[in-house]
């Protein structure tokens, strides 16, 4: 196949498609089985999309007449798709290391939320901070999950609380979408805790009659483009029915539910997700039997966060039981100022090792899986032709090598695409021994 294409890698010693038949998700032994060749190349062509994948020798026959802006050896080396952060919360001022000393001595979340810490003490940090400091922050950590292998990520406001501040949260996200080489997706979190001076009945009148028609404004002009909207449904913020009115008014304004729920109390959040037919529910920790099997007939994904029950110390998400019962299981790093993670290799190992995944279980949940959480399992989280040619290299034989080599990942990670773009180049991995 004659013709200039950007991308060739060649020889791949393993080639993790994830998924290869157009599949939405994976469930059960789906999810425990991943697709993958070996001896493989693929090509990328100049609209960033995935032209063609299979064994060497097939693609070098079929493109001998091709050239490309570039060729990569990936032999001795093993290419998965580029990872799928499905919940961080990135932009922000104000980080709450003094607060990890407190944590440590025993006290609760909800303990420093009350006495004024927590998201209180970022907000006003956020609010105090120009948008161009937001931005230099925001562009900085990106950059540092891109290097994790991430090249698609959530992107929430959610510390500003009134409408000034998320606007301009939101405005940052916006301009990161606009200039560089990594996926978003946007989520509008006004409704990430009560602001001070308010009850959430009150808070809740705001977002629905000020916050969300600025947001369907803007839309409309072009200006800012949310994809989600998102609440933290808990017991001492915004309870059940404070997040239903919500929920179904973002839903009303065009945006997908991808909501927090059943974190540090039962809620029945994962059923009110189900009824709504939400996109994602986040945390749930604390769902119950009947939200599991809600989850499962509505197809609504569970984004798991093993950061968050680790830095916490809560009961670990039933993992298990979620995937036994068909729920769509996603990973994400909840990278936030109280989980401070930016490595989805991390988040894997975390998810292996305390919530009893097994390495396949866990690369589909931050790949094909994470990317449906958002919407975009069309275009992303798996090797197959017509996708997003967004990829991460290992300097290894065995891809299994990204989860378990835990926080290894800057003498692993060789390469990371974007669109068949190379974005990251790691040249000490050449010539570093990744074992």
């Amino acid at each position: 196949m004659a013709g200039r294409h950007r991308l060739l890698l060649e020889n791949a010693q393993q080639l993790v498609l994830v998924c290869g038949g157009g599949e939405e998700y994976l469930l059960r032994e789906a999810a425990a089985s991943l697709a993958l060749l070996r001896g493989a190349s693929l090509v990328v062509g100049l609209d960033g999309c995935i032209k063609a994948v299979g064994q060497a020798d097939v693609i070098r026959n079929q493109f001998s007449g091709a050239t490309f802006e570039r060729i990569i050896d990936c032999s001795g080396k093993c290419v998965l798709p580029g990872l799928v952060d499905a919940h961080t919360h990135p932009v922000w001022a104000g980080d709450r290391v003094h607060e990890f000393a407190m944590k440590l001595a025993g006290a609760s979340y909800m303990e420093i939320h009350q006495a004024g810490g927590g998201i209180h003490f970022t907000v006003e940090h956020t609010r105090n901070a120009t948008e161009e400091e937001l931005f230099n922050t925001f562009k900085h950590r990106l950059e540092r999950m891109r290097r994790a292998g991430s090249t698609l990520v959530e992107c929430k406001s959610g510390y500003g609380l009134n409408l000034e501040t998320e606007l301009k949260m939101l405005r940052v996200i916006e301009r990161a979408k606009q200039s560089m080489d990594i996926g978003i997706s946007s989520t509008y979190c006004g409704a990430h805790s009560v602001p001070k001076g308010k009850t959430a009945t009150e808070a809740t009148d705001d977002i629905i009659n000020n916050h969300l028609p600025k947001l369907k404004e803007l839309k409309l002009s072009g200006e800012i483009h949310v994809n989600n909207i998102d609440v933290f449904c808990e017991k001492g913020v915004f309870d059940l029915e404070s997040t239903r009115r919500i929920l179904q008014a973002g839903k009303n304004i065009g945006l997908q539910i991808n909501f927090h729920g059943d974190e540090l109390h039962p809620m029945k959040s994962a059923e009110l997700g189900a009824e709504l037919g939400a996109r994602a529910i986040s945390h749930l920790e604390e769902v119950s039997d009947e939200g599991i099997t809600a989850m499962a007939r509505a197809k609504c994904a569970a984004v798991l966060l093993p950061t968050t029950a680790y830095m916490l110390r809560l009961k670990q998400p039933q993992a298990r039981k979620m995937l036994e019962e068909g729920v769509i299981v996603a990973l994400g790093s909840d990278f936030n100022p109280n989980a401070y993670c930016f490595s989805m290799p991390m988040v894997m190992h975390l998810a292996c090792v305390n919530m009893k995944m097994s390495m396949n279980e866990a690369l589909a949940a931050a790949t094909i899986n994470a990317a449906y959480a958002l919407g975009k399992s069309d275009t992303h989280g798996s090797i197959e032709i017509g996708k997003q040619g967004d990829l991460v290299i290992i300097n290894s034989s065995r891809w299994e090598h990204l989860i378990y080599q835990f926080g290894g990942h800057e003498a692993l990670i060789n390469y990371v695409i974007v669109k068949g773009k190379v974005v990251y180049e790691n040249e000490r991995c050449e010539t570093m021994n990744s074992y």
